[in-house]
C-alpha cells in the first residue's frame, strides 16, 4: 500500500476523503507548497519525535557544527528568521546541552555559537534517522528530478528581490 492510500493512524487529524475540489487552488503555488511542507513536517516530527528535536532546532543544530563561531544573527539571516525567534531556538537548544554561547575574541558583544559535545551526539542520531525521513520524500523523484526539484525552489527564496514586510 503507497503512502497516499494507507489509513490516517492520528485520530486528532482529518482524514481528506478526495472528494472537495480545489478550484483556483489548484493553480497557487504556494497552496501546494504549504501541503508538501505539512507532509514534510509531519513525517519529521513522527521521525524525531524520540529526540523532541523540531525542524529549526535540527537546522540550526547542523548549521553551527557546520560554522563553528558564526553568530546567532548569521543563522538568522541565513534561515530567514527574525531575532527573537532565533534566539528562542539558541536558548532551548544551548538549555539541553546542546550547544554554548562564547564571547567573541574580536568583539566581546557578538555571541559565537558552537555545537557541544552532547550536541554532537544529538546530531548524530539526528542525521542517522533523518536519512529515512528524507528517503520517504526524495525516493518519488529520480535524481535528475530532485536536483531539478531542489534548484526551482532555490529559485523561489535565493532569486535577490526584496520581499515585502508585512505591516506591523
Amino acid at each position: 500500500m503507497d503512502a497516499a492510500n494507507q489509513p490516517n493512524e492520528d485520530p486528532d487529524q482529518p482524514e481528506f476523503s478526495g472528494t472537495l475540489t480545489l478550484g483556483g487552488l489548484e493553480q497557487v503555488l504556494g497552496f501546494h507548497l504549504r501541503l508538501a511542507n505539512v507532509a514534510v513536517f509531519q513525517d519529521f516530527q513522527a521521525t524525531m519525535s524520540g529526540l523532541a528535536l523540531t525542524p529549526k532546532q535540527f537546522a540550526v543544530l547542523e548549521l553551527i557544527d557546520n560554522n563553528a563561531g558564526a553568530s546567532q544573527i548569521d543563522f538568522a539571516q541565513c534561515l530567514r528568521m527574525d531575532k527573537a525567534t532565533m534566539m528562542a531556538l539558541v536558548n532551548k537548544l544551548e538549555g539541553r546541552g546542546a550547544i554554548e554561547r562564547r564571547p567573541s575574541q574580536v568583539d566581546r558583544r557578538r555571541q559565537e555559537l558552537f555545537v557541544t559535545e552532547e550536541g554532537q551526539r544529538l546530531l548524530v542520531e539526528a542525521k542517522a534517522l533523518r536519512q529515512g525521513h528524507e528517503a520517504r520524500f526524495t525516493d518519488r523523484f529520480s535524481e535528475a528530478e530532485l536536483e531539478q526539484l531542489k534548484a526551482f525552489l532555490r529559485r523561489i527564496y535565493q532569486d535577490g528581490r526584496t520581499l515585502p514586510r508585512p505591516p506591523a
